[in-house]
Order: C-alpha cells, then structure tokens, then sequence
C-alpha cells in the first residue's frame, strides 16, 4: 500500500521555508505509523479534536489527534456532513432534516432541525444559518447555544421562492440569502435586522455556494463569475469567460482573496477544470491559475495563512501563493485518481482546520493528518470503510 511522500525539488521558496510547506510522510524512520483502525462500536467518552468522515451506511468519528476510531455510527442513504460552528458538534444532512453529530461524544444525538431537503450550513460570527432547499426556509441561531440541544431562541425567514439556495448572517445582524426558484437562481438579496430588503442583485446567473472574506465580504458564485457584498452595496466580479461558472468557494477572514473553482464548458456531462480563480474582494477582480490537473469541489481550502490549497486528481496537494497567483508548491500524497460521474460517489477530499490539513484517498481508504506549521504527517490510518465525505469540528 503507497505511503504519501514529498515530491523532489531543488529549493523552497521563501513563503514556504516559513512553515507553510506540506510534506508529506515517507516511508522513513520518521514517518507517521500506519495502523489498520478499528470500527469503534461503542461512543468515545470525549473524542479529542473530532473529525467525521461518512461512508456507504454510516460515519466515522475520528480522533482528530491520532486518527483513532472513536465512533461508527451506522446510518443509511447518503450522509452529508457539515461543521456546526462550535468545537463539538457537526451537522449531518438525513432524509428528516439537519440532525446534529455530538463529534466529542462520537454520537448522534436525537437533536434534529426538521428541513425539507437540508442544504447548506454556514458559520459566520457566532451564528449558525441552515438552509433548507425544499422549503426555502432559513434558520438561524447562536451557535454556542447548541449545547444543549435546540436552541430556544431560532430565527426563522422564508424565501420568497424555495430552491438551492444558502443564507449567511452578518455580524450586524444584515442576513444574505440568494434568490431563486426550482427552474432558476440568478441573485441575492440583503435584509436588515428586522427582515425588510436593504439591497437585491439579480446579476448572478446560477448562483451557488458563498464564502466570507477579510473585512466580512460576502462572496457567491455565478455562472459568469463572482458577486460580493460589501458595505452595503453589491459589486459585480466578471469572469474571463461568457460561461465562467465558479460554484464553491474557500475564504479566509485573513485575507481579502477568495479561492473558487472555475468551469467554462456549460454543455458537459462533468468538466474536469485545471484552473481555479482567486477573487480579490478589495478590487473586485478575478484572475486565474492553472494547474497540472483538475479536482474536485472536495479539493479546495485555505491555510492558517490565508495560502490557497487544491488537492489535485494528479494525487498531489497544490499550494498557491494568492497574492501572486502561482502554485509555490506541490506534495504529492497519493497516485492519480479520476473524478466519478456521479457527485455523490467517493472521492479524496481536503479538510483543512488550523494548523492541519486532513486527507482522504479512496483508493488505500487512508486518511492523513499535516501538520501546517511543521510541514510533518502526525496520523496515518487505513480505515475499514472508504471514506466519501470529510468534516469536522470548528477550531
């Protein structure tokens, strides 16, 4: 079975040589153990630092420290998995609605927010806003009130139109949910504290994901691009193509540069892009990068830097200096691997938390944990399962 190794080079670069290199484990002395990992039938009194990772029937709770085993919560249909805001609790996406992972416990708690077709979780602020694509119904709440099961105090908005859509709260309590029915979306709207219309864009054809910025810049994706909130006000971003589909997105509240993934071929069956987009919120512009393979929208992250990630299907980790707009870096972590058709299918996948940077390969069904500021794998396990969707507790 291949371990993950560093990819030869002559130097490093100056930006990298200051703790932001990935290396990866060899097979060395100094390499991480790898250890056949257990199903844990029974709930972990306290999992340390959880991360989830789903697979066909079930989700794992792991040790986010050791990569043990922690909990195997068998679970039917497709599970998806989506951090709560807290350092306890992830959400996962069930046929009844959005119910909630206590990760420190290993366990599912009966705590579940009823939601027609559950979609998007986004944490911003202390709050935590569930959109529910069915309904259109957004909920929002304080995330550290979810200790305690459902938090009494729930904020409740309905879309004038239900779709896949998603919401984000801001810190001064402006909420920004996008605009939409079942045929097509095509903008978003802001409303204040009290829930009346305070700015409305419909220039964003096939609006998707969103992502928050240094300086709490709202950033969603089009079909022709990026549109940003600011300050009150929406800004337009122009892609570099008539179809430039950017539909998910890694920000950092370090840096005013937003990570996007960037399609322009609206006729196929999948694109396989080897080209990400770097949003500068600071002057609305958009530029691209190009890489030496496509990925996935499991490949994008950002580092405890604001450094742009992208794990590539050519099996390595890019890392991109986003003020430059070049990869600085690449780890190879795994051999080659292609992209299903179907979205649900497994794929590796890039979760990226402080310091570390956690890994899946479906194909070994291993997971590893980088440490950012050393550049050293800490855990490397073969699980029993292979893992499709990867998550976490917040930092």
């Amino acid at each position: 079975m291949r371990t993950p190794h560093t990819a030869t080079r002559a130097a490093l670069p100056a930006v990298l040589s200051a703790g932001l290199l990935l290396t990866a484990c060899s097979t060395g002395a100094d390499s991480a153990p790898e250890e056949e990992a257990p199903a844990a039938d029974t709930a972990a009194a306290s999992v340390a630092e959880p991360i989830a990772v789903t697979y066909d029937g079930g989700v794992l709770v792991l040790d986010g420290t050791t990569l043990e085993v922690a909990g195997n919560i068998e679970l039917e249909g497709f599970n998806r998995l989506n951090p709560a805001g807290d350092d306890r609790h992830l959400f996962v996406s069930t046929s009844d609605g959005f119910q909630v992972l206590d990760a420190a416990a290993g366990e599912l708690t009966d705590t579940v927010f009823p939601a027609d077709t559950p979609g998007h979780v986004v944490r911003h602020g202390g709050r935590t806003v569930l959109f529910a694509d069915g309904s259109g119904e957004v909920t929002s709440f304080d995330t550290d009130a979810l200790g305690d099961g459902t938090p009494e105090d729930l904020d409740v908005y309905t879309t004038e139109e239900a779709h896949h859509g998603v919401a984000v709260e801001l810190g001064n309590g402006e909420l920004l949910v996008t605009l939409g029915d079942e045929e097509e979306r095509v903008g978003a709207v802001v409303l204040d504290a009290d829930r009346e219309e305070i700015a409305r864009s419909e220039d964003c054809p096939g609006v998707h994901g969103e992502t928050t910025a240094g300086g709490e810049t709202v950033v969603i994706g089009c079909e022709d691009g990026a549109l940003m909130y600011q300050d009150g006000e929406f800004t337009k971003v122009e892609a570099e193509h008539d179809y430039g589909r950017i539909g998910n997105q890694a920000g950092s509240e370090d840096s005013p540069i937003v990570l996007g993934d960037y399609k322009t071929d609206p006729d196929a069956e999948l694109e396989r892009p080897e080209r990400v987009a770097l949003v500068d919120t600071s002057d609305a512009s958009l530029s691209l990068v190009d890489l030496p393979s496509s990925y996935t929208f499991r490949s994008l992250g950002r580092g405890p830097q604001g450094e742009a990630l992208v794990l590539g299907t050519d099996g390595s980790l890019h890392v991109i200096d986003q003020e430059e707009g070049e990869i600085t870096d690449s780890v190879e972590l795994m051999d080659p691997w292609e992209e299903p058709l179907e979205w649900q299918q497994p794929r590796p996948a890039l979760f990226v938390r402080g310091e570390t940077a956690y890994v899946t390969d479906t194909a070994t069904r291993q997971i590893h944990a980088v440490d950012l500021g050393t550049g050293e794998v800490t855990a490397s396990t073969t699980l029993e399962e292979t893992p499709n969707e990867l998550s976490g507790v917040s930092s």
